[in-house]
């Protein structure tokens, strides 16, 4: 009676198995569930999900951005790190890189003579007087005046709340993706249309809901989205590493 009750429990227990591995359904059915060990998001619609990854966002203290932009013609590579109050990273162009620090207000710029040589107006070469102020402002934070045209552009590259809103916004109807991993953390996608025309958004599926990466529409560029609530100390530079430039920026 013994062998008999142990061959009906093993037979109960493998009952399952068997239906699952005989029957094509089955296998379907009985299949692992895809947002085990997840926040849950993955079985949401597309615009609960959208709305909880700009929550989560809109939330945070800091994150880095990097990636590619496409705008009017022109690509600018962003390795930038932000918060509320000021940022700091880089910006790349087709001509050069400079660096861009925030500490509240305060804004400066940092390039080579490069940099500051380059950009005479109509591709004129850079007279002998551009080319001392530009040895002059080599490797030197130049603090950029509030009042000069060119600091609201800048202040742009470092302001966390508009290029997360500017950067990571969807267009069209929103629809769910496919599952995915960005730097080893499962995710789902939602698309700005069936083609994803209005970009496509990729948001983690493991801790907080944050947007991990972002792919604009018609190939305008990549954004990846990296160590959120990671703090980073923001100085500004000493006197010695800066130069103040008065009221207006040197035409480049």
């Amino acid at each position: 009676m013994a062998v008999r009750a142990a061959s009906s429990r093993i037979h109960r227990a493998l009952a399952p198995l068997a239906l699952c591995a005989g029957l094509t359904v089955g296998l379907t059915a009985c299949a692992a569930d895809p947002d085990e060990g997840t926040n849950g998001v993955g079985k949401l619609s597309a615009a609960e999900i959208e709305g909880k990854a700009r929550t989560a966002a809109d939330t945070a203290k800091a994150v880095r951005l990097s990636g590619t932009l496409v705008s009017k013609g022109d690509t600018f590579k962003l390795n930038m790190r932000l918060k509320q109050d000021g940022a700091s990273g880089s910006v790349t162009t087709k001509n050069s890189t400079f660096e861009l620090l925030r500490v509240g207000e305060a804004l400066y710029l940092k390039a080579d003579a490069d940099f500051w040589s380059h950009g005479a107006e109509g591709g004129d070469k850079p007279t002998e007087a551009d080319a001392e102020a530009a040895d002059k402002l080599d490797d030197k934070y130049v603090k950029v005046p509030q009042g000069d045209p060119a600091y609201k552009q800048l202040r742009g590259f470092t302001d966390m709340d508009l290029l997360l809103t500017g950067l990571t916004g969807l267009h069209g109807e929103k629809v769910k993706g496919d599952r995915d991993q960005i730097g080893g953390i499962r995710t789902v996608k939602v698309k700005g249309g069936a083609d994803g025309e209005g970009g496509t958004l990729d948001v983690a599926l493991q801790g907080d809901p944050y947007p991990l990466q972002f792919a604009r529409g018609g190939g305008a560029g990549l954004v990846v989205l990296s160590e959120w609530n990671k703090d980073f100390p923001l100085t500004e530079p000493s006197k010695e590493e800066t130069l103040d430039y008065g009221k207006q920026l040197p035409r480049t």
